[in-house]
Order: structure tokens, then sequence, then C-alpha cells
């Protein structure tokens, strides 16, 4: 059975019907004037600057700021660790070569030292003695072959007086048989005295040579270790300005160690780093324009280190002359990626590239003081200027200053 609505409960169920649809409006009303606000924005015309899109020529090239280095550093390696006993100049000072910059101490290379001194000392008297037993061995065999040859001419001479008496039967044939035999085997000790004599000289230089270059490897291990010791002293190695010296007194520093470096005066360099964009394009011999001291100078690449360290690599110019300038001092430059001008459709420089990202930028209206956002391709660009490939005519003015603050704006009204 239907029921039947009375005017009253038509009326409480319209009420609420036109409230949510009241809410709805607003909601609608608010949004829609939320975003139109977004996309128009009205400011004062005296905060943005503006440039006109000009045909000039462009030769492209990159900004850089490099630092000065010097081309030669040495550095300063403990060879023989030790602790450190005496500081004995400052960082930042200029030493010259032979100066000492720091004495160590270090026992166990003083023990070793005199260790190697008393093998010396006992080798060489060993070595003496050998001479002198030698020497006295070939003085007997030299004595023994004089011997023998004397008793030979005495022999000769008596067999040659006994032959004719023996012969006359004055004296026995025994006595001229003896005196034969005598003569015999005094010539057979001849031979084996001097072949004795010969074989001993022979062995005599032999050991002669190993004891001599064994001393001479002890003496040349002494005077390693002498030098080990005098090291413990270092010394600057060549003349220039300690840079770095990283040394207090009652440390104790490792073998190969760094204590500093020694910068070579008079002789720099610049070191720029370059995003790793740019490395396929870079090579030695690229010139580059610096000014440095108010001076103007032309720069080649000497060095490309191609290892990328957080997205950059490293460029070497050779600084040519000499320059008032000191390490790490920073040094403007441009490098030239191209080597002759062309023309093309230019804007200067600005913030306003990375607030838009290389995609857009605002055109102005000089009739209207309106500015218009307009997507634009982008292309080579050199320190000051860059080129726009599509988007823009010549002629056309541009905001040029940051566009952080109106970023999301298609629209900018200016005010004066």
């Amino acid at each position: 059975m239907d029921k039947k609505i009375t005017p009253t409960t038509r009326r409480r169920l319209t009420a609420p019907a036109i409230v949510v649809a009241m809410l709805a409006g607003t909601a609608w009303f608010g949004s829609t004037w939320q975003a139109s606000a977004q996309m128009s924005l009205a400011l004062p015309l005296s905060s943005v600057s503006t440039a006109i899109v000009q045909q000039q020529s462009l030769q492209e090239s990159i900004a850089l700021r490099a630092n000065v280095m010097p081309q030669q550093t040495v550095y300063l390696d403990v060879i023989e660790g030790g602790r450190v006993e005496e500081k004995l100049t400052e960082q930042g000072q200029f030493v010259t070569q032979g100066q000492p910059l720091v004495k160590l101490s270090n026992t166990a290379l003083q023990l070793d030292l005199i260790s190697r001194e008393a093998q010396v000392t006992e080798q060489m008297n060993f070595l003496r003695n050998t001479q002198m037993t030698i020497e006295t061995n070939r003085l007997n065999l030299k004595r023994d072959v004089l011997d023998i040859e004397h008793q030979l001419v005495t022999l000769k001479r008596n067999l040659a007086q006994t032959e004719p008496l023996v012969k006359s039967g004055v004296l026995a044939k025994e006595t001229l048989l003896n005196l034969q035999q005598d003569l015999r085997y005094q010539q057979e000790r001849l031979k084996l005295t001097q072949q004795q004599q010969k074989q001993d000289e022979a062995i005599r230089k032999q050991q002669l040579n190993q004891l001599s270059e064994s001393v001479a490897m002890l003496t040349k291990n002494l005077e390693f270790a002498r030098q080990n010791v005098q090291n413990l002293l270092v010394r600057a190695p060549v003349s220039g300005y300690l840079s770095e010296f990283n040394v207090e007194a009652g440390e104790s520093r490792a073998p190969g160690s760094r204590m500093g470096q020694i910068d070579i005066p008079d002789r720099y360099k610049l070191v720029a780093s370059v995003d790793e964009f740019y490395l396929s394009r870079v090579s030695t011999g690229m010139q580059a324009n610096a000014s440095l001291n108010q001076q103007d100078l032309q720069l080649t690449v000497s060095r490309v280190d191609s290892r990328v360290v957080n997205n950059q690599f490293q460029l070497e110019f050779t600084l040519p002359g000499e320059h008032k300038v000191k390490r790490g001092q920073s040094v403007n430059l441009t490098l030239q990626l191209e080597t002759q001008q062309r023309d093309a459709l230019v804007l200067p420089r600005g913030t306003y590239l990375t607030d838009s990202a290389g995609q857009y930028v605002y055109v102005l209206d000089s009739k209207t003081a309106t500015a218009r956002k307009q997507a634009v391709t982008l292309g080579k660009q050199s320190a000051n200027q860059i080129e726009i490939v599509s988007g823009l005519n010549a002629g056309d003015q541009v905001i040029i200053s940051g566009y952080r603050d109106f970023a999301q704006a298609d629209t900018i009204q200016l005010q004066h």
C-alpha cells in the first residue's frame, strides 16, 4: 500500500539537497579560481630583466673555474719508520735541498747497525788471517823448490865428478848408482812440488776472491744499514715550498707513510673540473682563454684525466712564463670547444636556464606588458650566450632573470 507524502516531508528532503549542491558549487568555484591564479600572475616590471633574441656570431665554449697547482710536486715519504723526536721546520716555509726537516729515532735500526759492524769486523779479521796463512804456505813451497833445485845442482856436480873415478876404479860403482838414484828422486820431487805450487796458487786466488766478495757484500750491507740510520734525519730532497707537513713530535711513523710534500717554485699549472657530458668532446691541444692578475692568457689543454669522479673529470693547462701565484688560487677561464665562429640566434645566459631546465622561456609582449611561456629548443653555448634552435625569432624580448617565483604561471602581467 503506497504511503502519501505530505508537504512537510517534501520540504525535509529538498533542503539537504540544496545544501549539498551549494557546497559542490563553492568547491568547484574555489578550485577553478585557484587554478586560474596559478596560470596567471602579476609582477612589477622592475623585478625582471629582459634581453632581445639576436642573430650573432657564436663560438661554442664552456666557462670553467680552475685552481693553480704546481707542475711538479715531490712527496716526503718515510723510508724507515720511527718515532718523531724533533720537528725542525714548519709548513709553508721555503726549504733548500738537503735541509733537515724532522728527526726520527729507531732503536731496531741502531742495533742492526751495531750487529752488521761486528760481522764486518769479524769477517775482515778472518780474511787477514787467511791471507797470512796462504802467504806463509806460498813462501814455504817456494823455499822447498829452491832447496830441491840446489840439491839437484849439487847432485849433478857430484855425479860428473864421480863417473871418471868409477871408471878408473878409484870409487866403487855403488857410489855412482846412489848418486844417480838421488838425482832422479830430487827431479821427481821438484816436479811434484812445482805442481803443488801451481795448485795452491789457483786455490789461493779463488779463496781470496771469495773472501773479498764476502767482505764487499758485508761492507755494502753495512753502508746500507748506516744509510737507514742516516735516513732517520729526514732532509729535503729538492728546494721548494713545503706546502704540506703533517708531523708532530712524539708520534710514531710507519715505513712508507707520507709526511708532506714540496712544491717546485715558479712552475705552475691550472687544474679544472669539467662535467662528464663534455668528456668525449675535449682533447689535448684545445685552446682556452683566462685572465690572471689582470693579464689575458692563451692556454692549451696539456692533459685530460678521463677518470670520472662525482660526475666530473679534470683538465690540466700548463701556465706559461712566470707569474706571482700561489697554490690553490682560483682562475676563471673559457675553454673553446669550436675553432671557428658561426652565426646563430642567441640569448644571454642566466639563471632562467637552470630554473626552466632549458625547456621554456617567457616571451614579453611590450605592447601589452604580458609575458607568455614559450617552449624552446636550445643548442650550443658559449661562456655568455646560448643558441636558440627553435621556439623564438630574432627580435623577441625574453625574460632572462630567474623563474623560480613564477615557474608555474603560463602568463605574467607586468605592472609599472
